[in-house]
């Protein structure tokens, strides 16, 4: 298959910062800010992504500006902003909720929002017009404000509302966090060498486009987690009840024939009535390749992939990396956590991305010690893969100020 790859984005080659803004002193900003962050028992539990809006957010209000915050949380439509802007309130002065996301009351609340404070609004995707880029709706958005701020980088790969129908309607701007998304994901598309890249998660077909580009600019990249488990299977080796995606084995023999390509030596396997149990990790036994029974599960890697990732990183000056190698959400974090400090050490440039990834290395408390960490997951992989996303694209093509 041949990828069609745009040049990546250059911020100073079409698109406006805040930094352009001409005005700011009472003026409505509506920012589409990355407040998505995991809440339990009514309260934020991690607030990194509260911290890295928090530039942006700054910037517009020392100026003047009404700041107003849109975003979505959580996946059914139900959640609520609510606690995540009580937890905003603790990192910067002047927060405020309002329960409503359009409408003439939220009009009216943004009217009555004092020059320098910040408001929340409530979750976008409470409104079905978000998902599926309804006009009405996005005009509704747009009436709230009279500039637009795009600094969701982690959403800009999803055609909604908020990110490509209020930027078509409303003169719009980079935040800070999105200008930095892009300027080190570019920079990532052309590494020093040697570059090594370790691409997680799971599902070949929607790894494939950055696999494509990743194998062609870097000098390794080591395919982990349970998308290892679709090349095991392309290539004739026993993975068991193991998680696997359907994919095409056409397409797959082609990455899988790159000599670039790297895959784990080892496997860290129990047996599938063990899943779940409360004694799962005991059942573990160290398997190669091709010594997985039939009625065992891949949970993670094993100490011999581990060591040769860590090799590997030695020896790296850039290495970008993206989703858990493991079956991380169930402890199985040996391999993951291995990686993270060796990643750590190395001295490489270290551009790393995807919620489990971070979550993985801020437990390990060693966050500082890489030189990039994107907010974005699919987001990071979408713009490796293609050089930009929907959500940048259309700002390249605002109304003017």
């Amino acid at each position: 298959m041949t990828i069609l790859m745009r040049r990546p984005y250059s911020i100073s080659n079409g698109m406006r910062t805040i930094r352009d803004i001409p005005v700011f002193e009472n003026i409505p900003i509506l920012v589409r800010a990355a407040l998505n962050v995991p809440v339990a028992n009514g309260a934020v539990v991690n607030d990194y992504r509260l911290r890295r809006a928090l530039p942006t957010i700054r910037f517009l209000a020392e100026r003047g500006a009404k700041v107003v915050l849109i975003s979505h949380i959580g996946e059914q439509g139900t959640e609520t902003l609510e606690p995540v802007a009580r937890a905003l309130g603790k990192l910067i002065s002047g927060v405020s909720f309002f329960g409503e996301t359009i409408g003439e009351r939220a009009r009216g609340t943004v009217r009555e929002l004092a020059p320098r404070n910040v408001l929340v609004l409530e979750n976008l995707r409470r409104n079905k017009g978000e998902r599926t880029n309804d006009r009405a709706f996005a005009k509704e958005l747009a009436a709230l404000a009279d500039v637009f701020v795009e600094d969701s980088f982690d959403t800009c790969h999803r055609p909604h509302a908020s990110i490509v129908g209020v930027p078509e309607l409303l003169p719009s701007y980079v935040g800070l966090l999105l200008e930095e998304e892009v300027r080190e994901l570019s920079q990532a598309l052309t590494p020093k060498h040697p570059a090594f890249a370790v691409i997680g998660g799971a599902k070949f077909s929607t790894k494939e486009a950055v696999l494509t580009t990743l194998l062609d600019a870097y000098d390794q990249v080591f395919v982990g987690g349970a998308l290892a488990n679709d090349f095991f299977k392309a290539s004739g080796r026993e993975v068991g009840k193991s998680l696997v995606s359907d994919f095409d084995p056409e397409r797959m023999k082609k990455v899988l024939s790159n000599p670039k390509l790297v895959l784990p030596v080892d496997s860290l396997v129990i047996p599938a009535s063990a899943v779940g149990s409360l004694d799962a990790r005991a059942q573990a036994r160290v398997a190669s390749p091709g010594e997985v029974r039939s009625d065992e599960v891949i949970l993670d890697h094993g100490p011999g992939t581990s060591a040769l990732l860590a090799s590997l990183a030695a020896k790296a000056k850039t290495i970008l990396w993206n989703g858990p190698l493991g079956n991380y959400e169930n402890g199985f974090i040996d391999a993951t956590d291995a990686l993270a400090r060796a990643v750590a050490a190395s001295g490489a440039h270290s551009v790393i991305g995807g919620g489990d990834t971070v979550a993985a290395i801020e437990n390990l408390g060693i966050l500082s010690r890489f030189s990039f960490v994107s907010t974005g997951g699919g987001a990071m992989l979408d713009f490796l893969a293609k050089g930009t996303l929907p959500g940048i694209d259309v700002l390249g093509n605002h109304p003017s100020a």
